[in-house]
């Protein structure tokens, strides 16, 4: 008796207990959905923020010659244009014409002319014409270390040291003695083949029908040809001038052997007398419009050609 009713009251206890356990999982499930269901709304409402918030974006690529001072338009760009966002990317102008072609950027940076070839892509696959802006100028400086006493170099001379087939080989064949060069070679230091700088180099050095000797070092960036050579004493090197620092020397350049040469400046880029200058270069798909026609008039406007200047380079207005 005393057995069966103990019983019967923990059975009811146990019963009790079970449905209150399940009172609460329904309770907490209850809960967690409703937590869910904020959490959704928020995540929504986040998200739609964020998207009435996003800037329009240009990208910007190509030469390394450029990329500085396409940086530097970018950020002073940003202070003019909050809504607008400049990215800008290196690579070469070979690189940056591609990615034109592509559809990949809206921009390209280039240090040399797009060839007919790239233009007649670039409309095959857009249905656009490329549009080309002339940005600014460059003197296309040959760098030799801070030490080196050599002055000047004829385009005939530089044609030898860097072209197929060339004589000049060693520094003692210019009649100097560079201190730290031991070996007296004369080591080349270029550009990787995609590079604009790489091929007007070729084409106002060595001619059309000359190409590169093997066995320079080719860099991939403006920067770092000029880094190399101000660490190696035995080296020489072209880059554009507003890469120059205190470590290397610019050397004047004649047209011909025994002619007036000129030094890497703006005054002789103006005056045209400096035989390795040459424009700057943005391509567009057509003619530019809406938040890419005013970054495009802004750079070629007085903020814009103040930058050009500022970065080394010679500006429209000069």
């Amino acid at each position: 008796m005393f057995s069966g009713n103990f019983n019967n009251q923990l059975i009811k206890k146990m019963k009790l207990k079970h449905m209150k356990q399940l009172a609460r999982n329904s309770s907490s499930i209850l809960l967690g959905l409703a937590l869910i269901g904020c959490g959704s709304n928020n995540t929504s409402q986040t998200a739609n923020q964020n998207s009435s918030s996003s800037k329009t974006m240009i990208q910007n690529a190509g030469s390394d010659t450029m990329v500085n001072l396409a940086q530097a338009w970018a950020e002073n760009y940003a202070k003019v244009n909050s809504e607008v966002s400049i990215e800008v990317s290196g690579g070469g102008s070979g690189t940056g014409i591609a990615a034109l072609i592509n559809g990949t950027t809206d921009i390209a940076n280039c240090s040399r002319a797009m060839k007919a070839a790239e233009q007649q892509k670039a409309k095959d696959a857009s249905g656009k014409d490329p549009k080309e802006h002339i940005m600014g100028y460059d003197a296309l400086a040959v760098y030799v270390h801070k030490d080196c006493p050599l002055e000047e170099l004829s385009l005939e001379q530089l044609a030898e040291i860097y072209g197929e087939n060339g004589t000049i080989t060693k520094w003692s064949e210019l009649g100097i003695t560079i201190p730290g060069c031991t070996s007296d070679e004369i080591i080349r230091v270029s550009r990787q083949s995609s590079s604009g700088t790489f091929a007007y180099f070729r084409e106002a050095v060595l001619g059309e029908e000359r190409d590169y000797k093997l066995g320079s070092r080719d860099m991939h960036g403006s920067k770092e040809v000029v880094e190399l050579v101000q660490n190696t004493p035995c080296a020489i090197g072209y880059s554009g001038m507003g890469y120059a620092t205190p470590e290397v020397k610019m050397l004047k350049i004649s047209k011909t052997l025994g002619a007036e040469a000129y030094a890497p400046n703006v005054e002789n880029t103006i005056a045209k007398t400096y035989p390795i200058a040459r424009p700057l270069f943005v391509y567009s798909l057509g003619e530019p419009e809406g938040a890419l026609k005013n970054y495009v008039d802004w750079c070629l406007g007085p903020e814009g050609q103040r930058i050009v200047n500022d970065s080394g380079y010679v500006s429209l207005t000069n």
